[in-house]
């Protein structure tokens, strides 16, 4: 036979022709030398994997079909659910009773690859976290703890949120307190021009709230020097005089305007007067 007729072992040289073998890279190997260079060890039995096993693998780990069971019951995991913990692979109820986590509602251990809820080191089955009001499951809702007992919002906001006493929906964050009544920072407004007070300094009249433009436009006085407001709301000092008011600033001697606050002044029809113009008149 010529040495291009020739099928023979990779490795040993031996000829395969008739015998079984294995192909690896687009080489032949015979079945002993293919074991002896490429089969894996087994890690329940120690002992290679040979051909004529089926090699059963997890995260580069191989193991004999007949290895490949529960490291505590030894129960075969062929073709069954299964999970690791540190170096050992344990069958499902094995794992759940020795490390899965007790479901705080109904004490029953929570099944590896089942959903569950976790909050501040309890854990639920999905099914079993439910809201304290309406008793239906919160699942990945929103909710909110009071006392012992989880709320979903909407059970929460009738049962404990304080209501806008504007539009009387629930305040779940951050209100304004005005007179003893609780509102949301969007609904007080100021009565005239309906503009936000809140983080506004503001004052009321018949108990209805004013932004300190709309108030003194609206009820205070007038300066008779500047026609502006006057209001002590803004620190203002003024005079009155007759029923009539001034700003300090403004109280002024009508002809040479030097300031009458703290002097004697006079009057001559509705204007005022120091006492140097007035002698001159």
């Amino acid at each position: 036979m010529s040495t291009s007729e020739r099928f023979d072992c990779h490795y040993c040289k031996d000829s395969l022709l008739g015998k079984k073998y294995i192909m690896k890279e687009d080489t032949q190997y015979c079945t002993k030398c293919y074991e002896n260079l490429f089969a894996n060890c087994c890690e329940g039995c120690s002992s290679s994997i040979g051909c004529n096993s089926k090699d059963l693998s997890y995260k580069e780990r191989h193991w004999h079909e007949q290895c490949f069971k529960c490291a505590k019951c030894s129960r075969s995991l062929v073709e069954k659910a299964f999970a690791a913990k540190d170096d050992l692979l344990l069958c499902t109820e094995c794992y759940a009773h020795d490390y899965s986590s007790k479901c705080s509602t109904c004490k029953k251990t929570i099944m590896p690859g089942s959903r569950k809820m976790e909050y501040k080191g309890n854990s639920w089955h999905e099914t079993c976290f439910l809201c304290h009001r309406c008793q239906q499951p919160i699942g990945t809702k929103s909710f909110i703890p009071k006392d012992t007992g989880y709320f979903c919002v909407p059970c929460f906001e009738k049962q404990f949120a304080y209501q806008c006493c504007a539009c009387k929906k629930a305040i779940t964050t951050g209100g304004v307190t005005y007179q003893d009544k609780p509102w949301h920072r969007e609904c007080f407004l100021c009565i005239g021009c309906r503009k936000q007070l809140s983080g506004q300094r503001f004052t009321s009249r018949e108990s209805y709230p004013y932004c300190l433009e709309c108030f003194s436009n609206l009820y205070a006085k007038k300066c008779v020097g500047c026609t502006k407001a006057i209001t002590s709301l803004a620190g203002a000092k003024y005079i009155s005089f007759e029923e009539r008011q001034w700003h300090s600033e403004c109280f002024t001697c009508m002809q040479c305007s030097v300031s009458l606050v703290g002097r004697g002044f006079l009057t001559q029809r509705d204007n005022i007067l120091c006492t140097d113009c007035g002698r001159e008149k």
